[in-house]
């Protein structure tokens, strides 16, 4: 890793020792108020523990449409009310940490000296509260450091908007206090900044608004208008540009190493080798984030026209056809058939087809997005691990913000907006313009294409599912067939022999039996996965926390 990384201590696990002499009323396992909270680096160790509630790499896109590993209880819709859900215990146990340094900063004679670690603790508490409002809806909002007899232990929820407008202003009053990305030096690199808690104001407006519009919220419009005035402030602050330094693979570099503090992250959880690594390569290149015919599909062709208008479309009969001429995410995201990328993982001469020969249930696609280049590391996944960041928020996922947001007020976009967002984001991958101009001569729609470029270009990232809850389109998207590439007509339905064996398991007659008409392996059909639109929207409370407080009502009908 090339960049420096300061340390996440956990709080819990600090020990302050007592003098010797005498009766010692500072306990041995734990931290003492009346020890602590005394000067600037007692706070910054407290809010050094908050940075652990950052979500870290993720296979949730496989909750929806766009990838897959095996069936799964969210995509099937097969999932029950559970007694505990960590999600919900976390970040609350994240929020009390949060609530505790905002007291103490106020009580502080050295106030002065704590407001960027304020800055943080409110930051951090929107961040986790945002955890639970996406999943849950609304939720008993809790300020303070609770007693066992406080009476909020036993509040019922808060209202949806005044959960959002909590969160919203948290994130205010976090942005007033932060420093700004350029302020920060040395082992402050990483930390949470102005840029940080305005990007989230501006995804957690862009939800709501999206969320309201799609049911007909008369509020959607205010959300929007606050989306677009965020994304706005991250655009003009010249903090951060798309990562470009990589030339035309750009893309692709910004998601291992290379990209690691650069100029387009915004919120990075942060990993190092030896300190804190992570193995997501190591999942990817096992199979467990697979994409879909569907995310393949959605890739335009080089001159910007889907495949279904486009004469640069090549089909799908040839291995590796469907890839020629398309957007070059495509293929930065994708294995491409015999292109050796599976050898960063393989050394065996596997790389002629793109899949983990030991899956059992695959598509046939394979994530090159995500895939280490380091031979150290991949040598060695499990025991050494990586160390590139895992990024939650990007510069890229602001000027999509600003272009949904945008529209969505209006219904139009103009073609100034589109310059200043979308355009710039296909400009570095050099794709065509979007213009209202293009969208109207080639019968598209331009809701559509905003919403096609947010997926491909957030790809795999973990978006998708809440994406299709606040466009409420899950209901429709999420209980289709899930399908991956073309086997009977192609060369996949002839064998692959490598040291005298077949390697390919489609020329087994149970993967011939498990296409559509057309050939498509579908690998999880329709009729096993469901979406129920009265129900699905929201997960379900935990019902130990309603046996616990019956104020909590459950989501409907959960």
């Amino acid at each position: 890793m090339n960049h420096t990384y300061f340390k996440v201590f956990t709080f819990s696990l600090l020990v302050l020792t007592g003098c010797n002499k005498g009766l010692d009323l500072v306990p041995k396992d734990a931290i003492s108020d009346a020890t602590f909270w005394k000067t600037t680096a007692d706070f910054k160790l407290a809010a050094n523990n908050l940075y652990s509630s950052l979500e870290g790499f993720n296979t949730w896109d496989t909750y929806a449409d766009l990838a897959y590993d095996v069936p799964n209880s969210v995509s099937n819709g097969t999932y029950q009310t559970s007694e505990s859900d960590s999600r919900w215990t976390n970040a609350y146990i994240y929020i009390r940490r949060c609530n505790k340094i905002i007291a103490k900063v106020g009580e502080s004679p050295i106030v002065a000296d704590l407001k960027q670690f304020s800055g943080e603790a409110k930051f951090f508490r929107a961040y986790n509260y945002w955890s639970l409002y996406k999943l849950f809806g609304e939720v008993p909002i809790v300020t303070k450091e609770l007693d066992i007899d406080d009476k909020e232990l036993y509040a019922s929820r808060s209202t949806r908007k005044e959960t959002v407008d909590f969160i919203l202003k948290d994130l205010d009053d976090a942005a007033a206090e932060l420093p700004e990305r350029s302020a920060l030096s040395g082992g402050g690199i990483g930390r949470i900044t102005k840029g940080a808690a305005t990007a989230l104001k501006a995804r957690v407006a862009l939800f709501e608004g999206t969320w309201g519009k799609s049911r007909g919220d008369a509020n959607a419009n205010t959300y929007l208008d606050l989306a677009v005035n965020a994304a706005s402030t991250v655009m003009n602050s010249s903090q951060y540009t798309l990562f470009s330094t990589k030339g035309a693979q750009s893309y692709r570099y910004f998601f291992i190493d290379e990209g690691d503090d650069g100029s387009e992250a915004i919120l990075d959880r942060r990993y190092q080798v030896s300190i804190s690594s992570q193995t997501f390569p190591s999942t990817v290149g096992e199979g467990h984030l697979l994409p879909t015919k569907k995310l393949a599909d959605m890739y335009l062709c080089a001159d910007g026209l889907p495949i279904s208008k486009s004469d640069l479309f090549q089909g799908y009969d040839q291995t590796g056809s469907e890839f020629q001429d398309r957007d070059p995410r495509m293929t930065m995201t994708f294995v491409v058939p015999g292109t050796g990328a599976m050898q960063l993982w393989y050394p065996e001469p596997v790389a002629s087809w793109p899949f983990y020969p030991q899956r059992n249930a695959n598509t046939g696609y394979t994530t090159y997005k995500f895939l280490s280049e380091n031979p150290v590391s991949n040598a060695s996944p499990f025991t050494l691990g990586y160390g590139y960041d895992h990024h939650i928020i990007r510069y890229a996922e602001v000027l999509l913000i600003y272009a949904e947001a945008s529209f969505e007020k209006n219904d139009a976009i103009s073609d100034e907006d589109l310059n200043k967002s979308i355009n710039l984001i296909r400009q570095r991958v050099n794709m065509p313009a979007l213009t209202n101009g293009f969208v109207t001569a080639n019968g598209l729609d331009m809701r559509g294409e905003i919403r096609r470029e947010r997926t491909i270009e957030l790809a795999l990232e973990g978006f998708r599912y809440d994406d299709l809850r606040r466009w409420k389109t899950a209901e429709y998207e999420i209980p289709t067939d899930v399908k991956g590439i073309k086997i009977v007509g192609t060369p996949w339905s002839s064998p692959i022999v490598v040291e005298g064996q077949d390697r390919n398991p489609y020329t087994d007659e149970s993967w011939q039996n498990r296409t559509d008409a057309n050939g498509f392996i579908i690998v999880e059909s329709a009729s096993g996965r469901s979406f129920d639109p009265n129900k699905h929207y929201l997960m379900p409370l935990p019902t130990k926390e309603i046996l616990i407080n019956p104020e909590l009502k459950q989501n409907p009908n959960w």
